[in-house]
């Protein structure tokens, strides 16, 4: 089981409802929420242990002017220290995974060279990527939430699933990953129906396992026609 840690800043986070959103999705696979400007002070050493005790950390927050919000910098000037990511030789963090989940106002189209915003998120991104590389961290992928308030139901439920798989699915996003987690969502899902539901969960259980079976067949004759190409 992956125990997933994720920073999340936000000024107005009872007021943001992408965050409420996100958080509710959290809740559903073993995560720790830690909102830090709800803290009443930052215990450098307790909050170094948060990190040390996680696999995967994520920082989360809304962008503002290309960067993260005023309280993920004061929390990583106190607790992000020289010698507790790299100087003493030790690194705490070493093949912990860290990942980025990033709320935008603006479309992704437009962070893009030439577009409105003229830098893409991955430059936006750079400095936090920095810092786990000099810990010797495993850097994932953006997680990017484009203008969560246009998205519809279908979309958000997409997302949801999509979030919810970033936390807590193995690395990296492969389909047998993807399986895996799908899988284990399933049996969690239908082991907490009613007696009465059971029978349908089980059907649907039966037919996943089937289809993923099939599709891990097809993989498999798709590895060895790449191969035979090679």
């Amino acid at each position: 089981m992956i125990k997933t840690l994720i920073i999340v800043s936000h000024p107005e986070i009872d007021n943001s409802q992408t965050q409420q959103f996100l958080k509710k999705g959290s809740e559903e696979v073993d995560t720790t929420w830690h909102h830090i400007e709800s803290l009443d002070k930052i215990d450098v050493l307790a909050e170094q242990k948060l990190l040390k005790n996680a696999d995967r950390i994520i920082f989360q927050f809304p962008l503002y002017w290309y960067a993260a919000p005023f309280g993920l910098k004061k929390w990583e000037d106190e607790v992000l220290t020289r010698n507790f990511i790299y100087g003493d030789g030790t690194y705490p963090l070493k093949d912990k995974e860290f990942g980025l989940v990033v709320t935008t106002g603006m479309p992704l189209k437009d962070f893009q060279h030439g577009a409105k915003e003229n830098i893409t998120l991955d430059e936006a991104m750079a400095p936090y990527r920095a810092i786990a590389h000099l810990g010797k961290m495993k850097i994932l992928t953006v997680f990017s939430v484009p203008q969560f308030w246009y998205m519809d139901e279908d979309r958000q439920m997409q997302l949801l699933i999509d979030y919810e798989r970033y936390l807590s699915q193995k690395m990296p996003d492969s389909l047998l990953n993807r399986e895996e987690w799908f899988n284990d969502r399933l049996n969690k899902f239908v082991s907490k129906l009613d007696d009465g539901d059971k029978f349908t969960g089980n059907l649907i259980l039966d037919t996943f396992t089937n289809n993923k079976e099939d599709l891990s067949q097809l993989n498999d004759t798709l590895k060895m026609i790449k191969n035979g190409e090679e």
